[in-house]
């Protein structure tokens, strides 16, 4: 697949890195003289310009494009190369930095095809890395929501009963299930929880404590579970 990257900083340059570890044909755009020059020694394809103007866009032959991932520290600006891919039949992804808000995500979100907050996904997984144990943040599904995966240990009050057995809270939900190291799947009601299964589930930042002391108990690992 052919993907154009608009910004070259340290979101841009990783994100082209593993695009291109991958095996895709990945080609940059980017204004920063020195940005331009580390990207290229990177051996990566750089278009020295203003990724925000469609004279700059069109020397990335959008038209053969798969995808466009607006990337760099400027929403306006990230917003306006998506807007200019979508005219060329582009798949958009548009980086925003500032702390999520509801009204900025309601004024993007339906012009582009996803949003993505390199900071909290980062935040993210850093705190899942420190904090260890049986519970595992997966994603922030919106401002109240989180999606959490569980891990059953022979402590948990759940190890032992079934699945339609185990009871949520009302703003909580079972999403999927895994025996071991199989792969998550859909959850099955007649399953019996085991010691090294997984569940996820998609919660209400509200509920979180009581869904983490059902699934695994109190003496489980808790993470700070809200937003990064």
């Amino acid at each position: 697949m052919r993907f154009v990257i608009v910004g070259a900083g340290r979101v841009g340059l990783r994100t082209a890195r593993v695009l291109q570890e991958s095996g895709h044909e990945v080609v940059l755009i980017e204004r920063d003289d020195g940005a331009v020059e580390r990207a290229r020694t990177a051996g990566f394809e750089v278009i020295g310009g203003d990724g925000a103007i469609e004279e700059t866009l069109d020397q990335a032959d959008l038209a053969a494009a798969d995808a466009l991932g607006a990337l760099t520290g400027d929403l306006n600006d990230n917003f306006v190369a998506c807007m200019i891919a979508k005219e060329h039949g582009c798949r958009t992804v548009m980086r925003i930095d500032e702390d999520y808000r509801e009204e900025i995500y309601r004024r993007y979100a339906s012009d582009v095809d996803e949003i993505i907050y390199p900071e909290r996904l980062g935040a993210i997984a850093a705190k899942n890395a420190l904090l260890g144990g049986n519970i595992r943040a997966v994603a922030d599904i919106a401002q109240n929501l989180q999606l959490v995966e569980f891990t059953i240990q022979e402590t948990s009050p759940m190890q032992g009963y079934s699945l339609s057995e185990l009871e949520l809270p009302a703003d909580s939900r079972l999403l999927a299930h895994g025996k071991g190291e199989a792969p998550l799947s859909v959850p099955d009601a007649d399953e019996t929880l085991e010691t090294g299964d997984r569940v996820v589930i998609l919660a209400d930042f509200g509920t979180l404590a009581d869904v983490r002391s059902i699934v695994v108990g109190e003496s489980g690992r808790a993470t700070a579970l809200g937003g990064a």
